[in-house]
């Protein structure tokens, strides 16, 4: 898989679109480590703060998760939302 990089937005938009989606996948499965931010900046062409941008983003969409001195890994994702026991009403 290769970046977009004719879509509309930011490149570390398109490179963590492209990561998420290998996520979805089943590509790159739970709990295995995310290529370093260096090799994804080899590997797909961009700048190291693209890749560190694109790594944020989907620490912050809950895609992955950073262990400090360890690395980036695929999170675990529940296949079911867990359900709310709290009544808005």
């Amino acid at each position: 898989m290769e970046i977009d990089r004719e879509a509309p937005g930011y490149l570390y938009e398109a490179l963590a679109k492209l990561l998420a989606a290998q996520i979805e996948s089943g590509e790159l499965s739970p709990n295995t480590p995310l290529p370093a931010e260096g090799q994804l900046a080899r590997k797909y062409g961009v700048s190291l703060g693209t890749a560190r941008h694109a790594t944020r983003l989907l620490r912050q969409r809950g895609l992955v998760v950073t262990v400090k001195s360890k690395g980036t890994y695929v999170a675990q994702r529940d296949r079911e939302p867990p359900i709310c026991l709290w009544s808005a009403a």
